[in-house]
């Protein structure tokens, strides 16, 4: 299927590894130009090379912490201006709610909600403007069947759903949709730290809880990030404009409800 994203300019959050990485590459594979940013240089610079080598498109690297005013400043002065955009941030560590104190709620809350309702703010009215604009947030799929374990996840995300919710009936009549990409398990390194305090707690390795969570899974494994990536760059595409304040399931059939 044609995507209709050739020469369009995205801007993609924590893209050095993971879900981040896979969407990058599936929007680059479209003729997508893109800028991606994370926390570590030395990946995000390897991140990019393979990009733009292996699908031919414009890559900028900017090295940062997107959750913080100068990171967000600087990857707006590099690309003020983007058709599309990718918010994601890594998640917050499990653990119980009576461990965690106010910081880190506020953490919780500017990384995974506050974070990117600000670039939202600051690239909506552009998109609107120029009548096209696509914004995905990849959130989890504890937004639709919270992890006790992960509280600050499920409130931080919840919390920036719930924005969206609102403001996405708004700039769709602009050719604006803002959707959620909500991933289950997948094959990525987040997955591997939170099966982390369970290999501890059995006395076994996480590829044994691993493949042990994978079976219970109704797909029989864990999904791929090119998978995730694909469902991304088609919410991106052209084909996708009636779809918005929608939040997209990629779990493999866990949760168990009808709706």
């Amino acid at each position: 299927m044609e995507l209709g994203l050739k020469g369009r300019t995205a801007i993609i959050c924590a893209a050095s590894k993971g879900l981040g990485r896979a969407c990058a590459e599936a929007l680059a594979a479209e003729g997508v130009n893109v800028v991606i940013t994370a926390r570590t240089e030395g990946p995000l610079l390897e991140t990019a090379d393979f990009i733009r080598t292996t699908y031919g498109v414009d890559v900028t690297a900017i090295a940062g912490d997107i959750t913080t005013e100068e990171g967000r400043r600087d990857v707006l002065a590099a690309c003020p201006n983007p058709d599309i955009l990718v918010n994601n941030a890594g998640g917050p560590p499990p653990g119980d709610f009576r461990d965690w104190t106010l910081d880190d709620w506020h953490k919780a809350l500017n990384a995974n909600m506050l974070t990117a309702i600000e670039l939202i703010r600051q690239t909506v009215d552009g998109m609107q403007e120029r009548k096209f604009g696509r914004i995905v947030n990849i959130t989890s799929a504890a937004v639709k069947a919270p992890i006790d374990i992960l509280g600050l996840s499920n409130g931080a995300r919840a919390g920036l759903t719930g924005f969206v919710a609102g403001i996405s009936r708004k700039t769709v009549a602009h050719n604006v949709t803002i959707n959620g990409l909500l991933p289950g398990p997948f094959e990525t390194d987040r997955l591997k730290s939170t099966l982390e305090p369970a290999a501890r707690a059995s006395g076994r390795t996480i590829e044994e809880v691993a493949a042990e969570r994978a079976a219970m899974n109704p797909a029989k494994r864990f999904g791929r990030p090119e998978e995730f990536g694909a469902a991304c760059a088609f919410l991106c595409s052209d084909k996708a404009g009636f779809i918005t304040g929608q939040n997209i399931l990629l779990d493999g059939g866990a949760f168990p409800g009808t709706l």
